[in-house]
């Protein structure tokens, strides 16, 4: 098998560049726009092949850096301007944002996002042979780029399409979304080359597809059950409307309803409330959380567990000689006589919860200081797990749950997962339907069972195996009973995280950009 695809290249170019720059580029910007139907809520996976084959067969030819990367880019754009257009709900719907501006800034960010098939395209097409395994190779780089590169936005990844196509994410447990979209991808770009009948190609992903389906086929147990009773937990969907939820005149209000729906739960072994859903700082609400933990208490047969998130000011952390006002974090509390713990958020969403580079600024008078005022600090990526009845339970909240190697970490040592989130900031849209795939995935990464305790939904609770048990019914008032079992061992994809898959893909890159470079010379000799 040759790493360059010359034969190939020459039978595409000689139609595919004779095609109008402009009708390449709307075919890629809508091979880009359909993937968004390949996800929850929609599921048609078999769009997360085709999309990114249409990128692949419109890149093969013969072209300038400059055409690749502009059609690398108009993919990309249609990718996050439609896929994510979720996030037009929280500009225009609860910031106030005008139409025109909302849309000029779901725009702006897809255009940025773009940039990453934009460079993809464009390192394709000059610098490593063109074939299945590089291109693959790259996307997979692209989306763990997503994961840290400029805070990170970790959304709309191939493998999220397989979630519940157990034929392929039963590599997730193993290596990682990121194994399922390189198989993924791999098959794309293979079926294109089949059709173009080079078959070799089609091997390869065939026996991935192979070793994949056996592991569906024979089940391993990557853990096991601790052998403690499962736990009867109640997850409890306030259902508070983002608009009124940070009102100084609702707070009271918003704990009465809280108090009201948890009532009936005190008992149960674990109650959990959603994000921030004590809507002030914990010093504040001081006698309103006693009063809690004396209800979690009081029943004769069960001390309850109470789990809340919670603005958490850390007093203990003031200097008041360096420090303007104590850093305050998004977190979570576990109270109750056999509960304790707290976690700090580790990743912040960008503008939402902090305001990205600090100092910056504050060369325009009229915006100086402003990130001291508005931002919440980072926890510590080293936290020690909650602790509920002998149990440990490892924590996300809300929009760190997308970030697969902050959860693995999360997950070490601990018996279940949870995460905590308020997605009310994005309606109806499909936003925290997406979230809730990547919540299945992080379980059947780490071999644990979620439960997700929401403000608006979708709260569930998840198994191992990423299969949703039970889930609430969104922009209701109600709470989720059910019962989850506590899990022990650990997966491979806990012990060795995204580096196998990255080593894969740094090997395929190197000898592809070599076997380049040797085909190069051979044409010229």
């Amino acid at each position: 098998m040759r790493l360059s695809t010359i034969n190939l290249q020459k039978r595409l170019s000689t139609h595919s560049n004779q095609l109008p720059l402009w009708f390449t580029l709307v075919a890629a910007w809508l091979a880009g726009a359909i993937f968004l139907f390949a996800l929850a809520p929609h599921g048609f996976w078999p769009l997360a092949i085709v999309s990114p084959a249409i990128l692949y067969a419109l890149l093969v030819p013969n072209m300038s850096g400059r055409r690749a990367f502009i059609i690398g880019e108009a993919y990309g754009m249609g990718l996050w301007c439609v896929g994510g257009f979720w996030l037009y709900t929280a500009i225009h719907d609860y910031s106030d944002t005008p139409t025109w501006l909302a849309l000029i800034m779901i725009g702006l960010m897809g255009l940025g996002m773009g940039l990453f098939h934009g460079f993809l395209a464009l390192v394709f097409n000059r610098m490593v042979g063109k074939q299945p395994f590089s291109f693959a190779a790259l996307w997979v780089l692209q989306e763990w780029l997503k994961t840290w590169l400029f805070t990170g936005f970790p959304w709309l990844f191939v493998g999220y399409a397989f979630t519940e196509e157990y034929w392929l994410s039963s590599l997730a447990p193993v290596a990682g979304v990121f194994a399922v979209s390189f198989v993924a991808i791999l098959l794309a770009a293979s079926l294109v080359e089949l059709l173009l009948r080079r078959s070799s190609y089609a091997v390869v992903s065939v026996l991935l597809l192979a070793i994949s389906t056996s592991l569906w086929l024979v089940n391993p147990q990557w853990t096991k059950p601790k052998g403690t009773p499962d736990l009867s937990v109640s997850l409890i969907q306030g259902n508070i409307s983002q608009d009124i939820k940070w009102l100084t005149q609702y707070q009271v209000e918003t704990l009465k309803i809280y108090a009201k729906l948890t009532r009936t739960e005190w008992g149960r072994d674990v109650v959990v409330w959603p994000e921030s859903s004590i809507p002030m700082f914990q010093d504040e609400a001081a006698g309103f959380i006693s009063e809690m933990i004396e209800m979690a208490n009081a029943t004769n047969t069960t001390n309850t567990t109470w789990i809340t998130g919670i603005p958490y000011k850390d007093k203990a952390a003031f200097n008041a000689s360096t420090d303007k006002y104590p850093p305050f974090y998004n977190s979570v509390i576990a109270r109750g006589v056999e509960a304790e713990g707290l976690y700090k958020k580790q990743r912040l969403v960008p503008f939402g919860e902090y305001i990205p580079f600090e100092g910056v600024l504050d060369i325009f008078p009229s915006l100086a200081g402003s990130q001291d005022i508005k931002s919440y600090s980072r926890g510590s990526d080293q936290q020690s797990p909650l602790k509920v009845r002998e149990h440990n339970i490892g924590t996300a909240i809300c929009y760190e749950v997308a970030y697969p190697d902050t959860t693995r970490k999360n997950a070490i040592d601990t018996d279940f997962l949870l995460t905590v989130s308020n997605d009310a900031w994005f309606g109806t849209s499909a936003g925290p339907l997406q979230h809730l795939q990547m919540v299945q995935m992080r379980a059947l990464e780490n071999g644990r069972w979620f439960i997700r305790a929401t403000n608006t939904g979708v709260t569930a609770i998840i198994n191992h195996k990423g299969r949703i048990v039970k889930r609430a019914p969104q922009f209701e008032r109600t709470v989720l009973r059910g019962e989850i079992q506590a899990r022990v061992g650990n997966t491979p994809f806990m012990l060795m995280g995204n580096y196998p898959i990255l080593i894969i893909i740094t090997l395929l890159l190197l000898i592809s950009y070599f076997g380049k470079g040797l085909t190069t010379l051979r044409r010229r000799g």
